[in-house]
């Protein structure tokens, strides 16, 4: 998915200043960052307060504005902006809670079964997750990238493609497996 002009323009608003840019970007992609963190803690099978949620989705925007908006800036425009929003709120929050300063024990004693953080960082890049998803079929492939790339619902993704949204989770398992090189 390219970058759309709504978000092109947002885009340059912000980097340039405008009055009311930033406002309009926090309205715009809050929802993804909410949906990115909670989806990070659930696909650890961790829970998340409310209260944690919203600190590390106000880190994301920090991380998004500091040093001048130089995440933004670093935006090739070769894809969504969700879907690059996505890529870096995951890397923020994973990085948050690794740090240890976020109380997440569970978390910290998953990575070091896992082989370090490199396993919850696998899925961070998103040049990595295309050329995994060659391993997919093409309708489990469309379903991991409206999910892990562009932030979509169950809904969203049942609605899109014509599957019941019960049927998204297992399709989800299965593709994530693949990627993994586990046998489905």
């Amino acid at each position: 998915m390219s970058l759309s002009d709504v978000d092109r323009q947002l885009l340059d608003r912000c980097l340039s200043g405008s009055p009311r840019a930033w406002e309009d970007f926090v309205d715009r992609f809050l929802g993804l960052v909410v949906h990115v963190a909670s989806h990070t803690f659930q696909s650890r099978n961790l829970t998340i307060q409310s209260a944690t949620r919203d600190d590390l989705v106000a880190e994301v925007f920090v991380e998004i504005i500091a040093n001048d908006y130089a995440v933004l800036k670093r935006f090739q425009r070769n894809c969504s902006l969700a879907t690059y929003l996505t890529v870096i709120s995951r890397r923020v929050i994973v990085r948050k809670l690794t740090s240890g300063h976020w109380g997440v024990a569970s978390l910290q004693s998953d990575v070091a079964e896992n082989g370090g953080a490199r396993e919850l960082d696998r899925f961070d890049n998103v040049d990595e997750v295309r050329e995994l998803m060659t391993r997919l079929d093409p309708q489990e492939a469309r379903v991991v990238r409206m999910y892990h790339l562009e932030g979509m619902s169950y809904q969203q993704i049942s609605h899109e493609v014509g599957m019941s949204e019960n049927s998204i989770g297992p399709v989800l398992t299965r593709a994530r497996n693949k990627m993994r090189g586990h046998k489905p």
